[in-house]
């Protein structure tokens, strides 16, 4: 696909439309899921959405007394099992696991992330921002993918963000081994990094019906905003000096319940049959992006994250990075 594929489909969804809404005449009875991330923030409403709707959701948790307590008032057939990103072997631990025990794998939302942190490194030494973000659910989703294509109508939704218009991938440094690290470039490249693999990742699916996507939830305040101190969410604009949420932001942001609601909308929607590794935002496509638009910097995509060539060269440098890790 190409940007010129970035074609809404007038899906009767906007900005502030809930997950529930999107899911109204949805029924998941005997699908499975599992949701990365999915117990804070808009991966817990995704977790609450899909179980209230019949499907049997999988989380996969890094702290399991924190996921213990918040799955908790989540109604439905919800399971943990561990897992942690930034490490491989649990990752590939996890997916045996799921291999062993489940025989159709109809939704794999990967959602977890981590945005704007000080600089580290995790696996082999990569960049944590694109090590996490990218590379772990690289991992994961290469590792469930003979379940993936088992399952007709499988579907993946990888969550990308308007931050992929800050970078595109940093084909020469990933991992920033020659060049100063910047925390916003880092998230960007990563943001990038999500959409190019729901691009690359629908050629792989195809010849077994499946279908990929990637999805921009919103401006949301989560724990995913844990690494900014105060004065920087005040210097982006987010806060007001006393703390409390800016104007722009009560505007703009989105609630969870509405934060998870494109993540749903892609993962259910039939208006997205026969549109492979598309972009979406507001239970929508998302149109190319307008560069004459005063709000450009945070609607619609950038060609540079729904390029076939970009997409085909990460897959092929993620590839030769986990089998070098």
């Amino acid at each position: 696909m190409s940007v010129s594929d970035q074609v809404p489909t007038q899906s009767g969804f906007h900005a502030k439309s809930s997950g529930a809404e999107v899911l109204a005449d949805i029924d998941l009875a005997g699908k499975t899921a599992i949701v990365t991330g999915g117990y804070s923030g808009i991966g817990l409403e995704t977790v609450r959405g899909l179980a209230g709707k019949g499907a049997s959701v999988i989380v996969p948790v890094r702290t399991p007394e924190k996921a213990k307590d918040a799955l908790a008032g989540v109604d439905g057939n919800v399971t943990t099992a561990p897992m942690d990103l930034a490490d491989l072997a649990s990752v590939s631990s996890f997916v045996g696991d799921v291999l062993n025990a489940h025989m159709r794998l109809d939704l794999l939302i990967n959602n977890a992330g981590i945005m704007a942190c000080p600089e580290a490194r995790v696996g082999p030494g990569w960049e944590s921002q694109f090590g996490v973000n990218h590379m772990g659910h690289f991992a994961l989703t290469t590792g469930l993918m003979p379940l993936l294509r088992k399952t007709q109508g499988a579907r993946v939704v990888a969550l990308s963000s308007t931050a992929h218009k800050v970078s595109d991938i940093l084909w020469d440094d990933i991992n920033y081994e020659n060049s100063p690290y910047d925390k916003w470039q880092a998230y960007g490249q990563a943001k990038t990094a999500n959409a190019l693999f729901a691009n690359a990742l629908s050629l792989r699916l195809k010849d077994a019906g499946g279908l990929a996507f990637s999805v921009h939830p919103g401006g949301i305040f989560t724990p995913l905003q844990r690494h900014l101190p105060q004065e920087e969410m005040i210097a982006l604009g987010w806060l007001e000096e006393n703390g409390e949420p800016s104007e722009l932001a009560k505007q703009g942001f989105k609630t969870p319940e509405q934060g998870c609601s494109t993540t749903l909308w892609a993962a259910t929607s039939a208006k997205l049959e026969g549109k492979p590794g598309v972009y979406c935002e507001d239970a929508d496509i998302a149109a190319p992006t307008d560069p004459e638009s005063p709000t450009a910097r945070y609607f619609g995509v950038d060609a540079h994250a729904c390029s076939d060539e970009n997409a085909e060269r990460l897959w092929e440098i993620s590839e030769r990075f986990l089998k070098a890790a």
